[in-house]
């Protein structure tokens, strides 16, 4: 019975990719290419010299995320907010800006996965801190905003639960 429990889990975790669009998609399992620090992430995903060079620039700060994993456990007062917060405000403005994250259930989705299940309460705050930036446009500030529901930015609690789906590059078949 736990196991069909858990297929119904990656179902709905298959089923919420599946939501996000193309550029979304695409933009997910090119991060976590770049997270796991697979060698060929830039020729597989770079597809002109600004998005390799976008890509060089996110390795270089997603090269941050063991040390907010580590840091995670002990984010438990004021006092420990900065050195959590504002590398993972930073990271997240990063990947806000490149426009291919329209809004906060593809970022939820995609930082779960980054950072673990016990991420999940930071990350409103550290959306709303980054998309509120002037780094990003106007109408995405407006938009990538008025993404997150009143219960994400709200909730009481929240689930403990790692998730199970990574979404993965599939090399298409020559015909």
């Amino acid at each position: 019975m736990a196991n069909l429990g858990a297929s119904g889990i990656t179902i709905d975790e298959i089923r919420e990719f599946a939501s996000f669009t193309a550029a979304e998609q695409r933009y997910i399992r090119r991060s976590l290419d770049v997270a796991r620090g697979r060698n060929e992430t830039v020729r597989r995903w770079g597809r002109s010299t600004d998005e390799t060079a976008s890509i060089q620039e996110q390795a270089d700060l997603y090269r941050e995320l063991p040390l907010l994993r580590q840091l995670l456990p002990h984010v438990d007062g004021i006092d420990a907010l900065e050195p959590f917060m504002g590398p993972l405000v930073r990271l997240t403005a990063f990947d806000l800006a490149q426009n291919r994250i329209t809004g906060f259930s593809a970022y939820r989705f995609l930082y779960e996965r980054l950072l673990g299940a016990a991420a999940r309460p930071w990350l409103p705050g550290a959306f709303c801190g980054a998309a509120a930036l002037p780094v990003i446009r106007p109408d995405r500030r407006r938009a990538l905003l008025q993404s997150i529901s009143e219960a994400a930015a709200t909730a009481h609690g929240w689930s403990l639960r790692e998730p199970v789906f990574y979404p993965e590059f599939v090399e298409a078949e020559a015909a």
